[in-house]
C-alpha cells in the first residue's frame, strides 16, 4: 500500500510502532519511581533511562521511510502508548506524556528532516536534543506541577538554589536525556548501513542522510 505517498507494507510499521508504545509505557510507570541508590530520589527517576529510546526508534523510522511516514508511526505510537499506560499510571501522567510524547516527536521528525542532508550524525543529534527539551518540560509541568507529594522544595547544595522536586527531577532529567542523545549515536550509526536511507537517488551518497 501507499502511506502518505511512500510505498510500504504496513506490517513493516510494526516494530517501530509497538517499540514506541513500548517505551512510553514503560517510561510512565518509571518516572513514578526515583533513583534512590546513591542519594539520587530527589535528583532522578529510573523513567529518564528509558523514554529517550523513542527518540532513536522515531529517527530510524524517519531515515528509512521518511518524515510523514515517521509522523503516521508517531501518531499511532500515542493512541497506543496513552490507553496502555491509562492502566499502568495515573490518568493526568498518561495525559502528561502523550501530549509531552506527541509534541516532542513531531519536532524531533521536523529538525531531522531539515538536517537530514547533513552529516550522519547531527540530524538525530539535533532532533532528539530539540524534542527532549519540548517533551521534558511538557511533561514535568503537566504532570506534577501543583501536585503536593512532587512540589516540596528542594535545595540543591552544589548551588544553593531551592526549587520544588518536579523542577529538579525535570532539570537532571533533560540532562539524563542529553547524554542519552550522545549514546543514540552509537546504534544508529551502526544501524545506518542496514537501514537504506528515504529518498535517495540513484549515485547519492547514503552516508549523508
Amino acid at each position: 500500500m501507499k502511506l502518505a505517498g511512500t510505498e510500504i507494507t504496513a506490517t513493516r510499521l510494526v516494530i517501530p510502532v509497538i517499540a514506541m508504545m513500548a517505551v512510553v509505557a514503560a517510561s510512565n510507570v518509571l518516572v513514578q519511581h526515583p533513583v534512590e541508590q546513591f542519594g539520587l530520589q530527589e535528583i532522578l527517576t529510573w523513567g529518564a533511562f528509558t523514554y529517550p529510546l523513542a527518540f532513536l526508534v522515531n529517527d530510524l523510522t524517519n531515515r528509512r521511510f521518511g518524515p510523514a511516514v515517521a509522523r503516521q508511526v508517531v501518531y499511532v505510537g500515542f493512541a497506543l502508548a496513552v490507553l496502555l499506560s491509562i492502566g499502568l499510571a495515573t490518568p493526568r501522567i498518561a495525559l502528561a506524556s502523550g501530549t509531552a510524547f506527541l509534541f516532542g516527536q513531531l519536532l524531533d521528525i521536523g529538525v531531522f528532516n531539515r538536517l537530514r542532508r547533513l552529516s550522519w550524525w547531527q540530524a538525530p543529534l539535533a532532533g532528539s536534543l530539540f524534542g527532549s527539551a519540548v517533551d521534558t518540560a511538557l511533561f514535568f509541568s503537566l504532570a506534577f506541577a501543583g501536585d503536593a507529594d512532587m512540589s516540596f522544595p528542594v535545595t540543591y547544595a552544589s548551588t544553593g538554589i531551592t526549587v520544588p522536586l518536579w523542577v529538579g527531577l525535570a532539570y537532571f532529567d533533560f540532562l539524563v536525556k542529553l547524554g542519552c542523545a550522545l549514546l543514540a549515536l552509537l546504534p544508529y550509526g551502526a544501524l545506518m548501513g542496514w537501514l537504506k536511507p528515504w529518498g535517495v537517488a540513484p549515485g547519492t551518497s547514503r552516508a549523508a542522510r
